[in-house]
């Protein structure tokens, strides 16, 4: 049951109890994280960081391994090229590498992509499916190791950040829209809005939404920054 291909035994109920436990989790380890700070010895913080690293590896390999086993992987949209996806991977290189550049594109885009997702998931599968935890605990971790960098780590956010985040996502947005052309998909929603509504239908219609989005994209990185980030422009 737990790595069928199938969700008809185990469904995912949004703000079940299954929901908000995991918002729960999620806040509560945030919470954690952070009156921790100091408190995790200097020998003990490369183990963690490989370890949650090697942790996210291992979750994505089962992913890709559960959608070709049941025959669920398509290249429309089982590439690994969403915002979550790329959260994921770069939060892997930054527990690997610890870059502090990194770090600043990191923490904009893995908590705007996250946190709506651990909010309004887009999930079939409820627990204990794999899926389920594939599914939290990545979007959950990025979230996580961002706050890890910024309070444990002393990283500095500095204005610049939210430059350098959107730079990023319009240096990868031309390539994505090639991806999509060329598999038929819809990476990013930049083809089309997701069937059966959602909050793009208040950016306009297509094309005029995308430049809605870079529009929220700003705002939301600028309120992390207020929130989260450096006091000086450097």
């Amino acid at each position: 049951m737990w790595f069928a291909g199938d969700n008809s035994e185990v469904p995912f109920t949004t703000l079940g109890a299954e929901h908000n436990i995991m918002i729960a989790v999620f806040l509560l380890g945030c919470i954690v994280v952070y009156l921790t700070r100091g408190l995790i010895a200097s020998r003990l913080q490369r183990p963690f960081e490989v370890g949650i690293a090697v942790s996210l590896i291992l979750f994505e390999l089962g992913y890709h391994t559960w959608a070709v086993f049941h025959g669920n992987w398509d290249v429309r949209y089982s590439l690994p090229l969403e915002l979550s996806n790329f959260s994921v991977i770069l939060t892997i290189v930054l527990l690997l590498y610890r870059n502090e550049k990194l770090f600043h594109i990191v923490f904009l885009i893995a908590i705007g992509g996250a946190i709506q997702a651990i909010v309004t998931p887009v999930l079939g599968y409820g627990f204990p499916h794999f899926r389920y935890w594939h599914f939290f605990y990545t979007h959950i971790a990025v979230i996580w190791v961002v706050f890890y960098f910024l309070w444990h780590r002393a990283y500095p956010l500095p204005f610049i950040s939210v430059i350098k985040a959107m730079i990023f996502l319009n240096i990868l947005l031309p390539f994505i829209y090639g991806v999509n052309l060329l598999t038929g998909g819809n990476y990013w929603f930049i083809m089309e809005k997701p069937a059966g509504g959602s909050l793009l239908d208040i950016l306009g219609p297509h094309p005029w939404y995308i430049l809605g989005m870079e529009g929220a994209a700003v705002v939301l990185f600028t309120l992390l920054w207020l929130l989260f980030g450096t006091r000086r422009f450097k």
